[in-house]
């Protein structure tokens, strides 16, 4: 039994799937529709590439995808804090379902006008830019306080289960019945999501919901200011994604550096999901940590750790995949932490906006980790690159730690079992 215990201790907690049935239901639906997106992801950047030959056609695709997120994230955030979370999130899947449906059907032409592709691009990522804080803002309201970090565990868990699970069905889809059928495997996934929104409780904005418009996304970037340990997670953040990312650099130390060929690149690239993955797994013991802040603290310096000697592994390829395996299990556990004292750190009234500063945060750290990456590089060396930007991750951490000395003390404050935040016991349980 204790061998037992010790195990139930270790691997994911699951206590929010038996006990809160709204996010039952929610995670359930994200777990099929979640996938669908991912094939989606794929599929779309393929058909740019197959129709023009050109990495700049991507470049400019992935550049329309941003572009909503950066510039609709923080209204959307105002608007899930004036409005029910679930009704909205019906809504932006409903046009999701629609926008994959038109990709569906654009792809049995011959050939479709890139603005075209574009435009439905724009309009797709301009949806998730609402639906992301709307669902990340929902979950404190079904899941109690003391089960959050477990629920945000879950909800990573998907995540990654996607990312691994989702290019692979693409792959397999588009190479057998086309993007067309790829297209439409991702609108059907989309029927889970709505019958699951279906199924849980209305969210209304509790008392005090402030009007969607500029003074309300003031408020929420105000507010986020103010409060220094949730400002103190997006800076730790943005140090830790903008110094120690090298995926950009991968194709050149896969080929050049390791002469592992493409293969090789596929395990680079693999290797931080796998360990994010296996992070999300055996993450059980998250829920018991009060000292978040300081997790947070802990999970950068190994990020930057791995990195750096992830950069100095140049005689042993294996030995290079081990540590960035170890990164990413590292970041997905600075990612429940953060999101566990950014949820709990901001009022009900207020997660909407929070939840989309937060989003945009950790949407753009990784494109400009990407694009310094690469900077250094053309100048030192991938390698080199790789090696100093850990470097930089663990002495701009070290900036952190100084600047918000109040995020290595925050603690997570518990609450009685069984309640959660604008509802009764009963209702929080399911």
């Amino acid at each position: 039994m204790t061998g037992r215990r010790r195990l139930q201790g270790v691997l994911l907690d699951t206590t929010p799937l038996r006990l809160d049935r709204d996010f039952r239901w929610l995670w359930a639906g994200q777990a099929v529709n979640g996938i669908g997106s991912q094939i989606t992801r794929l599929a779309l950047p393929y058909q740019v590439y197959v129709q023009t030959g050109s990495t700049l056609a991507i470049a400019a695709l992935t550049l329309f995808q941003l572009v909503p997120i950066l510039v609709f994230s923080l209204g959307a955030g105002s608007i899930a804090d004036a409005v029910d979370r679930r009704r909205l999130l019906v809504v932006t899947e409903l046009g999701l379902m629609v926008s994959s449906g038109v990709l569906a059907i654009l792809a049995l032409q011959p050939s479709v006008p890139l603005p075209l592709l574009f435009s439905v691009a724009f309009i797709a990522a301009a949806l998730g830019s609402v639906d992301q804080p709307a669902r990340s803002s929902a979950i404190p309201r079904i899941v109690p306080k003391e089960r959050l970090p477990a629920a945000i565990a879950l909800g990573q868990l998907n995540f990654q289960i996607a990312s691994v699970v989702g290019p692979t069905i693409a792959g397999v889809m588009i190479a057998t019945v086309g993007l067309t059928g790829a297209y439409v495997a991702d609108v059907a996934t989309f029927s889970a999501s709505l019958a699951a929104l279906a199924a849980i409780s209305p969210l209304p904005p509790l008392a005090g919901a402030a009007r969607p418009g500029l003074a309300a996304i003031r408020e929420g970037l105000r507010f986020a200011i103010q409060r220094r340990v949730i400002l103190a997670t997006y800076v730790i953040d943005l140090d830790a994604m903008i110094f120690g990312m090298p995926t950009s650099l991968f194709p050149a130390l896969a080929l050049d550096v390791f002469h592992a060929g493409p293969q090789g690149l596929g395990l680079l690239a693999a290797a931080p999901s796998v360990g994010a993955l296996l992070g999300a797994i055996l993450s059980g013991w998250v829920s018991s940590v009060r000292r978040v802040g300081l997790a947070v603290i802990v999970a950068v310096a190994i990020w930057g750790a791995a990195i750096t000697l992830f950069g100095l592994s140049v005689f042993s390829f294996a030995l290079a995949v081990f540590f960035l395996a170890v990164a990413g299990a590292a970041d997905v556990l600075s990612a429940v932490f953060r999101s566990t004292i950014v949820q709990l750190a901001a009022p009900d009234q207020l997660r909407g906006r929070i939840s989309s500063i937060h989003i945009l945060v950790v949407t753009s750290g990784p494109r400009i980790g990407d694009i310094e990456a690469a900077a250094v590089a053309s100048v030192i060396g991938a390698q080199a690159s790789v090696i100093s930007g850990g470097v930089l991750c663990l002495i701009g951490l070290i900036g952190v730690v100084r600047l918000f000395p109040e995020l290595g003390r925050h603690v997570h404050e518990r609450e009685p079992v069984g309640s959660a935040e604008g509802k009764g016991p009963a209702q929080a349980a399911g």
